[in-house]
């Protein structure tokens, strides 16, 4: 059973990430971290996000809400990406920080608000170079 959690779990979290990030977070992982990461993606990404009750675009939302709330900026920017690539719009995006912003406070809003627009300026720009390529 482990096993196969841990084989979903790659799956899943290089759907939701993405290829490039998996491929880096792997590759930067030593003795000290593979423990952490291998926990993560079997009882995460392989137990909880393939779990029925939920979406990946539902478990996408809440998501942000909980690392707004909880103030991991490093995470935040990781699931911003894997909100879109679950399908949430930028603008549903902002609607869930005006809403972290009303139950955390505006900081925390326009922290969040702030590092979403940081990425979307970055997606843009390999979106931009790409088609010059």
């Amino acid at each position: 059973m482990s096993k196969d959690l841990f084989k979903r779990g790659e799956e899943i979290r290089n759907e939701v990430l993405g290829a490039d990030y998996v491929k880096n977070s792997t590759a930067s992982t030593d003795a000290f971290s593979e423990p952490m990461r291998a926990f993560a993606i079997k009882n995460l990404w392989g137990d909880i996000w393939d779990r029925p009750g939920l979406d990946r675009r539902s478990r996408s939302l809440i998501n942000l809400g909980i690392l707004a709330a909880s103030n991991r900026p490093a995470e935040l920017k990781i699931h911003i990406r894997g909100a879109l690539n679950n399908g949430l719009t930028r603008e549903e995006i902002g609607e869930a920080f005006l809403q972290a912003a009303l139950y955390c406070g505006i900081p925390t809003g326009s922290e969040c608000t702030r590092i979403a627009k940081q990425l979307f300026a970055e997606i843009d720009a390999a979106a931009t170079n790409q088609d010059k390529q």
